[in-house]
């Protein structure tokens, strides 16, 4: 039976990317895809959350959610990685659907329905999952697993020193759902930034005539063009990607549990994840932390599951 999943993504070059593979995984049934606001605002989020769907028109059409902003707004934008858009300024077109669910609602709904069976796979910011959890906190118990791509475990951070984005984006709630009692495992930026990327990537993508080969040819180049420009790097971190993968194929990660947290008020260490290590500890441990991957066998799944993307979504 497929393995039903949930992603949240805020897109973001690496979060579509990552729902391009799972859109066209046989093994995956990828039950809905909800917008949360972080490389975009909400707005934004939710239109390329359907522009990616659209363009790759898997053989089953997930549910889609709608973002909404965080309480607090958005503290920062990762322009520069991701283009004006989000998605490398391609400026795709979309469909004007009306009455879609909010984001949480859609969340509610699929943890609800799946018998304990869903897996969410949570690419952006924290603040859909706070509000379902914070709302219903039953449904935190009911939730297979979450796989967060997100934090940071023994620095430095992408955003600040000592903050990876997603959390700093909205520290209560990555704080809010670290404290919940779902069963959760934590892809932390250490782990996500151990595989690059080179540009003989871009000989690896599907053909034009896929649908997958069209839709990645138009966003990645700008990828490595940022990188090169912003960073100063030849190769591209696909961290999004990573933590799908660490969903789907966990044997390729080890884990370790750990008591975690999240810092909301510091003025060099707010978003910052910390992890009670003393060796006699006084928090108790409520989340799985990858620390370690197999670095050649995420980049030949990768590389393997755009093959055979490409291969599902051929004209």
């Amino acid at each position: 039976m497929a393995k039903k999943i949930l992603l949240d993504i805020d897109p973001g070059i690496d979060d579509a990317v990552a729902l391009c593979l799972a859109l066209f995984d046989p093994q995956i049934e990828v039950v809905a895809v909800t917008a949360v606001a972080g490389n975009v605002p909400a707005e934004q989020a939710t239109r390329n959350v359907q522009a990616i769907i659209e363009q790759l028109d898997p053989p089953r059409w997930p549910r889609i959610g709608q973002a909404t902003m965080p309480e607090m707004g958005l503290p920062t934008r990762d322009v520069q990685l991701h283009g004006a858009d989000g998605l490398g300024n391609a400026q795709f077109q979309v469909s004007e659907l009306q009455h879609l669910h909010p984001s949480e609602k859609v969340i509610s709904d699929e943890i609800r329905a799946s018998g304990g069976e869903l897996t969410i796979v949570a690419l952006g910011p924290a603040t859909n999952l706070a509000r379902v959890f914070t709302r219903d906190p039953s449904l935190a118990e009911q939730v297979g697993q979450i796989v967060i791509m997100g934090g940071t475990l023994n620095g430095p951070g992408n955003i600040t020193p000592a903050a990876e984005f997603n959390v700093y984006c909205d520290p209560e709630s990555a704080r809010a759902v670290m404290r919940s009692n779902a069963t959760k495992t934590l892809v932390p930026l250490d782990i996500t930034r151990q595989v690059s990327f080179g540009y003989d990537l871009l000989d690896r993508l599907p053909a034009d005539s896929t649908r997958a080969g069209r839709f990645l040819r138009k966003i990645l180049p700008y990828s490595f063009r940022a990188y090169r420009l912003e960073l100063g790097y030849e190769n591209i971190w696909l961290n999004d990607v990573v933590a799908y993968l660490a969903a789907v194929q966990p044997e390729m990660f080890e884990v370790e549990v750990m008591a975690g947290d999240v810092e909301l008020s510091g003025e060099l260490t707010s978003g910052a994840t910390v992890f009670d290590r003393r060796r006699n500890r006084e928090w108790r441990n409520n989340v799985a932390v990858a620390t370690t991957v197999d670095i050649a066998a995420v980049r030949q799944a990768f590389l393997r599951s755009l093959e055979a993307t490409g291969a599902a979504s051929a004209d």
